[in-house]
């Protein structure tokens, strides 16, 4: 088979039916809908006597320790290989090279997918991957476990900032009421994901904060971190994404950008956008791509020149939307 194909949940439902020993790829940088995504498809399958292994190429924050108590963790040779929230193969890092051209299923809520696998199921009208995966586990005819609706919680909460951001719908809402129901523990999910911090994560945000610049008139701020910002703080790369939804907290800021320095002379940037603006559009004229409120790109050069490039996009794409 050569020819990508769309396809809709209930072929993706076929498709694993009758597939066993399943290697779910996660990206890169996980966060929590892709862990809690992969992560409830494993019990989902460990149900229908199948098996199944994750794999990332990134060490996974302790943070997201509980999603994986009960998911199998058994080595074997995998004959049927997929992704879920991965909507580019080059981010799933150090593993694209391994398994680039052999990801059969792709399951994803990124209208920016690139259909990288033979088969993508991809909805951009869903919060999350999560949300999907709820209602593909609802085809395959599994009970929703309480490890499962802890896993699919995570999904929802993380990528709509606890219910905050503008990709929350009412289906949402709907999802996250069954998990509820189903026992996930709220609760400690919400303390785990927005309500704690390291004190490493705090002075990094202090270092953030004190660099924060406004460009255009007060409409984008930015905050940059260096690879010195980290090793002064002790922070790591996975402390941080809660500093990402801070420069648009700014007032009269409607778009909020944060870089960090990944690697000598390699800039992750992450746009998150108010009132509508369209934080994709600009990270795909870097080479990125992600949600209207929240998008993602990888930027070479210095901080100045990683600066630079972000506020041309950022200043272009305003330009297009002025009244």
């Amino acid at each position: 088979m050569t020819d990508k194909m769309i396809i809709g949940l209930d072929r993706a439902a076929e498709i694993i039916s009758s597939r066993d020993n399943i290697l779910i790829l996660t990206h890169a940088n996980p966060d929590g809908d892709t862990l809690g995504s992969a992560a409830a498809l494993s019990l989902a399958l460990g149900q229908l006597g199948k098996r199944s292994r994750i794999e990332n190429s990134d060490e996974i924050p302790h943070k997201y320790d509980y999603l994986f108590t009960n998911t199998q963790k058994e080595l074997f040779a995998p004959e049927f290989i997929m992704s879920v929230d991965v909507a580019d193969k080059k981010l799933l890092g150090s593993l694209e090279e391994k398994y680039d051209g052999k990801i059969g299923l792709s399951i994803d809520h990124h209208g920016s997918n690139r259909l990288f696998a033979y088969e993508t199921c991809v909805d951009p009208g869903s919060s999350s991957t999560a949300e999907l995966i709820l209602e593909l586990i609802k085809l395959l005819g599994v009970t929703v476990t309480q490890g499962i609706a802890n896993a699919i919680y995570t999904g929802l909460a993380t990528d709509t900032g606890c219910f905050r951001f503008m990709n929350t719908t009412a289906n949402t809402h709907i999802a996250a009421a069954q998990m509820m129901a189903a026992g996930a523990d709220c609760a400690m999910i919400n303390k785990l994901m927005f309500e704690t911090k390291s004190f490493s994560y705090m002075k990094l945000e202090k270092r953030g904060l004190e660099g924060l610049t406004l460009h255009f008139g007060g409409r984008v701020a930015v905050i940059s971190l260096t690879g010195e910002d980290f090793r002064i703080s002790g922070a790591s790369q996975q402390d941080c994404d809660a500093i990402c939804g801070i420069p648009r907290q700014v007032e009269g800021v409607d778009i909020g950008v944060t870089m960090r320095e990944k690697e000598p002379g390699l800039y992750k940037i992450s746009v998150r956008t108010n009132g509508g603006y369209d934080a994709s559009a600009i990270c795909q004229a870097l080479g990125g791509g992600g949600h209207k409120g929240a998008a993602g790109c990888e930027v070479r050069g210095t901080l100045e020149d990683a600066k630079k490039a972000v506020l041309d996009a950022a200043g272009k794409y305003l330009d297009t939307v002025k009244d």
